[in-house]
């Protein structure tokens, strides 16, 4: 018995494809103090105590502003208070799934009356048993004919059966129990089943954590950029308009043509338009970030306040790519491999309703006739029972079950290697992202120093009387042009530098890479008795 409680009908964790070869195909170069290699049968994740932290990755952007507005979001946002509402709710299914590991124990408590003719039924069936018995004991004729003494007729009212009627009187109160022997693991593969789809569900948390903080970034340096996009196309407008007055006066003059009149008249109207469709785009930014904090779009001007010149440097980039630990931290790769986890033990679960099941129950109470002797001692009763069940049919529905069980495994076993090579692709793609944005903000930013350098010049030449006043006016133009270019290019380059993170679900500096080797999904299961 104690052989057979002991062992599971789950299938062996394996390998899981392309899951198991990721550190010979992913940044080689960064493995060599790999200690753990995959495939040998054993669990290499962390258990729920011991996962993933989810650090606070965006202070790498070293924006006190940003991190201000964040705090608030991760407070007052309505999908992550969702979020956590799931798992509390997976946290109560695993404790049902935990309860079917121990014996349930009932208390009861009752008491009943019954009345009844002796004539008919039960009572008729009573009064000829009390009959029979007094006609024994006197050895003279017919028990319901009422001659012989004693052995008269039950209902009649003579020789002691006054009544015809019966009437019964019971009081008792009982503990009774019920366990199912869980010799072939059904209830302990339905308990770890439970338990990875918990810890599938904080990982759903942890990704729902870090898709909020993304768009809240995301929204955040549109923000920013829209911002300062708005300033800088209010100064183009205003010196635009003071190049018209100049064009038109040298129109009149007869100094420039027709055309140049008109061509910058047209740049002025040009700039005129997009400054309502900015400021459009600006508010409906404001407005995604109200409701990212949980928070109405008329809360949001303090937390909305003038900020400073971006930073868009921070921690640096790895430069030898990614070590596959750090892909571990992606939530919706543990969250894979939970669920990967969860159909194997419950494949274990289904093929023990297959075999037969051991049950034992058993009352232990107090029984009398009178309610001020129910709690006499001497008035004990008991019983116990064993029963052994094994389906012999059932139109197949629990190799179906079985069937399905097996399918939902190989469906997750396929989804776990998908999302291992979605992490992948993302994490390179990233990288290469990052990279040439970060090239192209390099190139805009010396763009912009040359361009400020012109305007200097021309602001100079114009003081000294060697250059005209539009000259100057087109430089400044070119200057902030050119301004309102890097802003584009600074919202692009934090978003990609967003995206590493979002690829790497987090951070990636080496004093936050978690405790953990990369092989197969295979769940660590708690110690008996642990409260899930």
């Amino acid at each position: 018995m104690l052989f057979a409680s002991g062992c599971s009908l789950a299938p062996e964790p394996g390998p899981v494809r392309p899951a198991s070869d990721v550190r010979e195909a992913f940044a080689p170069e960064r493995l060599e103090n790999a200690t753990a290699e995959p495939g040998d049968g054993e669990s290499t994740w962390t258990t729920p105590g011991t996962g993933y932290e989810a650090v606070e990755w965006w202070r790498t952007f070293q924006d006190p502003s940003l991190e201000a507005y964040l705090d608030t979001v991760l407070v007052g946002n309505l999908d992550l208070a969702e979020a956590v509402a799931r798992v509390q709710e997976s946290r109560a299914l695993a404790g049902v799934a935990t309860a079917d590991l121990l014996p349930s124990v009932t208390l009861s408590a009752n008491a009943n009356r019954s009345n009844n003719p002796r004539n008919a039924g039960f009572g008729a069936q009573i009064g000829a048993l009390l009959g029979g018995l007094q006609g024994d004991s006197t050895g003279n004729g017919d028990p319901g004919s009422g001659n012989g003494g004693e052995g008269g007729d039950p209902g009649s009212g003579q020789d002691g059966a006054t009544s015809d009627r019966f009437t019964n009187t019971n009081f008792s109160t009982s503990l009774g129990f019920a366990y199912e022997l869980d010799f072939w693991g059904r209830a302990r593969n339905d308990r770890r089943a439970a338990l990875a789809d918990l810890a599938a569900t904080e990982s759903d948390l942890h990704a729902a954590r870090l898709g909020v903080v993304a768009e809240a970034v995301t929204a955040w340096f549109q923000w920013d950029e829209l911002r300062r996009r708005v300033d800088l196309t209010a100064e183009i407008v205003d010196v635009l308009q003071e190049r018209v007055t100049l064009t038109e006066t040298r129109y009149d003059r007869g100094l420039v043509t027709s055309f140049e009149l008109y061509q910058i008249r047209q740049e002025l109207r040009n700039a005129q338009a997009s400054l309502p469709l900015l400021e459009a785009q600006l508010a409906d930014v404001v407005r995604r970030l109200a409701l990212l904090a949980g928070r109405y779009t008329s809360e949001m001007e303090g937390l909305l306040a003038t900020q400073p010149e971006p930073t868009v440097g921070g921690a640096p980039l790895p430069e030898a790519g990614i070590p596959a630990d750090l892909l571990i931290q992606r939530p919706d790769v543990r969250a894979a491999g939970r669920r990967y986890e969860a159909a194997r033990y419950r494949v274990g679960a289904r093929r023990a309703e297959l075999f037969p099941s051991l049950s034992l129950t058993g009352t232990l109470g107090l029984e009398s006739s009178e309610a001020d002797e129910l709690f006499d001692l001497s008035q004990w009763f008991s019983n116990l029972a064993a029963g052994l069940t094994a389906p012999l049919f059932q139109g197949g529905r629990l190799r179906s079950n079985v069937d399905a069980a097996e399918a939902r495994y190989a469906q997750l076993s396929a989804a776990y290697g998908r999302a291992v090579l979605t992490a992948v692709g993302e994490v390179e793609s990233a990288l290469i992202a990052y990279g040439q944005e970060r090239e192209r903000y390099d190139f805009l930013n010396s763009q912009l120093d040359e361009a400020r350098s012109s305007a200097e010049l021309q602001a100079q030449r114009y003081a000294s009387g060697v250059a005209d006043y539009p000259d100057y006016l087109d430089a400044l133009r070119t200057r902030l042009t050119v301004e309102s270019t890097l802003a584009q290019a600074a919202r692009d380059l934090a978003l990609a530098r967003l995206g590493v993170h979002r690829a790497l679900g987090g951070s990636w500096t080496d004093d936050q890479v978690p405790e953990s080797t990369w092989a197969d999904p295979t769940f660590s299961e708690p110690s008996e008795g642990t409260d899930p």
